[in-house]
């Protein structure tokens, strides 16, 4: 029989944005196997609810008590994260059910590839709010709630991209949010240390998500990609749950804040 793998969040209480697709799902379902409790944000479509409804029957079919005790474990908080009232749904729905907010992870995120002349400013816009106004909306959010409960701190994981670190013919409007995501971490890494609040961020590079899933699923663009990156394959989601446990989770992680960690299979250190 296979060894049993040990639960690293036991207790602990998660909140996330963007978290019923591609790396946030895998996220999430990962922190709940880890022990932890889980308030999940997505849009608030027909399509989110119900990918929503389908990870807890995925999670139930894990516990012992099925999806009842699923529903006890993750939730739902709707709302656009461009509005500063969703973060701050968000995390007190975690305090009024949980009582207090150990991890926030802010991944919430779109990307509409244009060539850069093409971009209208509807399109810059719109990735500038959810992007990186809903960051800062949904970790202003977290702060707030990490620097006032008893004991303070907690873990801030912001999900950025190796797209923060180069640019892209047809990402003008995307690299730029990505970049700031990283370098609002770093500021609130330096603010927030003293109330033993943590903060990093986690880039990935070329993983196959409903963003990208198009150009990956394409065998010529497919092999050109893998053939940049020295592990030789693009990544899938499930690569970025072990990063997101480890940052999380203070004993393995405990004096790592202001970081930046890429999971690129090699790729950002192969471009040249």
């Amino acid at each position: 029989m296979p060894t049993p793998q040990p639960q690293l969040l036991v207790g602990k209480t998660m909140a996330i944005t963007g978290g019923v697709t591609g790396i946030g799902r895998a996220i999430a379902l990962s922190y709940v196997r880890h022990g932890a409790n889980v308030a999940v944000n997505h849009l608030g479509d027909a399509r989110s609810s119900q990918q929503f409804l389908e990870m807890v029957q995925e999670i139930g079919k894990s516990l012992e008590r099925g999806v009842e005790e699923a529903e006890r474990r993750i939730v739902q908080v709707p709302g656009d994260v461009g509005n500063p009232e969703t973060g701050k749904k968000l995390v007190n729905e975690v305090i009024e059910r949980w009582g207090r907010l150990d991890v926030f992870i802010s991944n919430a995120g779109i990307c509409e590839f244009s060539d850069f002349l093409d971009i209208t400013p509807h399109l810059w816009n719109s990735h500038l709010t959810t992007n990186l106004t809903g960051a800062f909306n949904s970790i202003h959010a977290a702060s707030h709630a990490m620097t006032t409960q008893s004991p303070p701190g907690g873990s801030i994981i912001g999900i950025s991209s190796i797209s923060a670190l180069v640019g892209g013919s047809q990402q003008g409007h995307y690299t730029p949010t990505k970049a700031g995501i990283t370098s609002l971490i770093q500021s609130c890494a330096c603010a927030l240390g003293k109330y033993n609040i943590r903060c990093n961020a986690l880039l990935p590079g070329t993983i196959k998500t409903q963003l990208n899933e198009k150009d990956l699923d394409d065998e010529d663009k497919r092999k050109y990609m893998e053939g940049r990156i020295p592990l030789g394959r693009t990544g899938v989601v499930e690569d970025l749950a072990g990063p997101a446990v480890f940052l999380g989770c203070e004993s393995l992680s405990g004096y790592v804040t202001g970081a930046q960690l890429l999971v690129d299979g090699g790729l950002f250190v192969n471009l040249q």
